[in-house]
């Protein structure tokens, strides 16, 4: 049946759920920019598991079997085919290759007519370019990947089959109907959003620095083994106990013989539990003044980030060249990280982006804020040239916006001058502040560069650690 449902269900956020699922092309199309192969090189499927099963249906239609000789990731793959556990001519071959992809064409070659297939669940974390690459050179190749681990879709089982058109074919005709539902297609889609990849790289590169902070601390208690993905392999003399005390700080374990699979987190405070668990105690630190915010409209898709004890990085990308320009200050002279990334209705007008930017940059300082304890709270200045900025910055939890100033030049660039009130209002509100700005001069682009630099470093004033102490008689902002 494709007749849709008589009526839409009794959910948030259900729009369009009362029909069949969508063909999910859109969703290949962006995989395939992703993973740099032509679209009908892709398959979007529900996750590995997923992608496996059809390999397996298809053996088992054929009468054959699928092998999979090792199931740690697998980099002597030129031996790999003269291993215990690879005999006669299966269906598949199944490995897990974190290896060259001239190898992989290699062992494709060996193994012919048979599937080579390759799980790249973990590739984004490695630092090893994919097997997709040399998809052309090897007919019989499948790689795997996944949007679980680096996209943080475990529980939406999402990802991907990547081979040439013919195999995919075979693949596709396996597939039961309907199988991707369409919440998991909207969730890929979001999850894949141009606007979302500056934060996902930084997320993939945060764990990949605590994986290794974390293997030079365990390191010195137990063998390590060299991580591919979010996790550490260990071996400790008796992993029981091991297990035991880590379950007493609520930190998961893995058991795999006598190795351990430890998880790595992208939040240092988290790993640092997992160290004093195993008795190593990280150097006492105040809490990471991290926040992120990530606002979906009809008008925009942003994702924003920021760190107030970090300088770097500062990557934006709203679309509107001047308005990047005037964030990047705010970050430089505020001195803190911004990661903000927005794909906004500019073919309308940039008012969308401008708005919504400077209100999920709000909502990510507050967040980052948190209850604002030993802050210097206030924050003054701005000359530049002939213009002259006045920025007044009160961190009270309480939003009130002031801004004095006009402008003769309707746009800088693609910025609309009139939106600058509108960004300090918005950021205002969204952070609970109070925000006072007067601005005066002679050169318009003078004086929006003046307001923003002006909020920059009387934020950098105000956000200042001095104490341990909320600053306030109230005891609470």
């Amino acid at each position: 049946m494709t007749l849709p449902a008589p009526f839409p269900p009794l959910v948030a956020g259900a729009d369009g759920l009362d029909r069949y699922p969508s063909d999910p092309a859109a969703l290949a199309a962006r995989m395939a920019e992703i993973y740099g192969v032509p679209a009908d090189h892709v398959l979007p499927v529900r996750g590995l598991t997923h992608g496996l099963e059809l390999v397996w249906r298809i053996a088992a239609r054929e009468g054959q079997s699928v092998q999979a000789p090792d199931a740690a990731p697998y980099t002597d793959l030129a031996a790999l085919y003269a291993r215990p556990g690879v005999s006669g001519q299966p269906a598949a071959i199944v490995i897990r290759a974190l290896g060259s992809p001239e190898a992989v064409a290699e062992m494709a070659g060996r193994v012919a007519p048979a599937l080579l297939v390759v799980d790249e669940g973990l590739i984004e974390f490695a630092d090893t370019p994919s097997a997709a690459t040399v998809l052309n050179e090897a007919p019989n190749l499948v790689v795997l990947r996944s949007l679980s681990l680096a996209y943080g879709l475990a529980g939406a089982r999402v990802g991907a089959a990547l081979a040439q058109p013919d195999v995919l074919a075979r693949l596709a005709s396996a597939l039961e109907p309907y199988a991707l539902p369409e919440p998991l297609i909207r969730l890929a889609q979001q999850a894949l959003d141009p606007s979302r990849m500056i934060e996902t790289a930084e997320r993939i590169a945060g764990v990949k620095r605590e994986r290794a902070r974390l293997a030079r601390e365990i390191g010195r208690l137990m063998p390590v083994e060299p991580g591919v993905g979010p996790i550490l392999m260990t071996r400790p003399d008796d992993p029981e106990a091991v297990t035991a005390e880590l379950a007493k700080y609520g930190v998961p374990a893995d058991r795999s013989g006598d190795r351990l699979r430890l998880p790595v987190s992208l939040r240092p405070e988290v790993n640092d539990r997992l160290l004093v668990a195993l008795g190593l105690n990280p150097p006492r630190a105040r809490p990471a003044r991290t926040g992120q915010s990530v606002r979906d409209t009809k008008e925009t898709r942003i994702v924003c980030a920021v760190d107030l004890d970090a300088t770097a990085p500062v990557k934006i990308e709203t679309g509107v060249g001047f308005f990047d320009h005037m964030l990047e200050q705010i970050a430089a002279h505020g001195g803190f990280s911004i990661r903000l990334s927005c794909e906004g209705d500019l073919h309308t007008d940039p008012h969308h982006t401008i708005e919504d930017s400077a209100i999920a940059l709000g909502q990510a300082l507050k967040q980052a804020l948190g209850e604002r304890r030993g802050i210097a709270r206030y924050g003054f200045v701005l000359a530049m040239d002939e213009a002259q900025a006045n920025v007044a910055i009160d961190l009270s939890g309480r939003p009130y916006p002031l801004f004095e100033g006009s402008f003769a030049t309707p746009y800088i660039g693609d910025y609309r001058t009139d939106l600058t009130a509108h960004v300090f209002r918005s950021l205002a509100e969204a952070m609970g502040a109070a925000v006072h700005i007067k601005v005066t001069g002679d050169d318009d682009h003078h004086k929006t560069e003046a307001a923003y630099k002006g909020f920059g470093r009387a934020l950098r004033q105000a956000i200042r650690i001095e104490g341990d102490a909320v600053p306030s008689t109230k005891g609470v902002l």
